[in-house]
């Protein structure tokens, strides 16, 4: 499935980004696509926010050189926060932006490169050509929310969009998002 993201629009806006103001969500996954389905809790801990430059860097790198390099970028960037289940250790996250919305509420995009196994690596299937993970949230003036994970994605630049293609037919739906700041 292939989804026009505003991916492109939080990286290229500046927005207000606090680096020393820490975050937590939490949230209901729901999964139901061709590869699994279910719903479980989720945490994500945004520890800093990326700036500016991180930004441009990113979306640079991305309009000329691709998608495999945008990758190399990301995983060398210095880690944002961490995404976790309770059952899990978690994984670094590598970028996340927050751009204000006219009701008081705020959209947050984070990017990650995606875990891949031992066995994905070593057997190289049609999933290793989908090395992202983007997470896409709308927060509403009260920090409650809802929004989308895709997790096996491409990331394609297309003129001044940015174009997701998820290996499976659905990104993860996020319900019940709720914000806290934690220390």
């Amino acid at each position: 499935m292939v989804l026009a993201a505003a991916l492109l629009l939080a990286l290229a806006l500046p927005a207000a980004q606090t680096l020393g103001e820490k975050e937590r969500f939490t949230a209901i996954a729901i999964v139901n696509n061709n590869r699994a389905s279910g719903s479980g809790i989720v945490q994500i801990d945004i520890n800093r926010w990326s700036t500016a430059a991180e930004r441009e860097a990113l979306l640079n790198t991305l309009k000329k050189q691709g998608a495999q390099k945008l990758l190399d970028a990301l995983q060398g960037t210095k880690p944002v926060g961490i995404i976790k289940t309770p059952d899990s250790l978690g994984y670094d996250l590598h970028y996340a932006n927050q751009t204000p919305l006219p009701d008081g509420g705020r959209r947050i995009v984070i990017a990650t490169d995606r875990p891949i196994g031992f066995w994905e690596a070593a057997h190289r299937p049609r999933t290793i050509d989908y090395p992202f993970t983007v997470i896409q949230m709308e927060i509403d003036k009260d920090g409650k929310g809802k929004g989308t994970m895709s997790y096996a994605t491409k990331i394609i630049p297309a003129g001044n969009t940015i174009v997701l293609e998820n290996f499976a037919t659905q990104p993860v739906m996020l319900t019940e998002i709720k914000s806290e700041s934690h220390t």
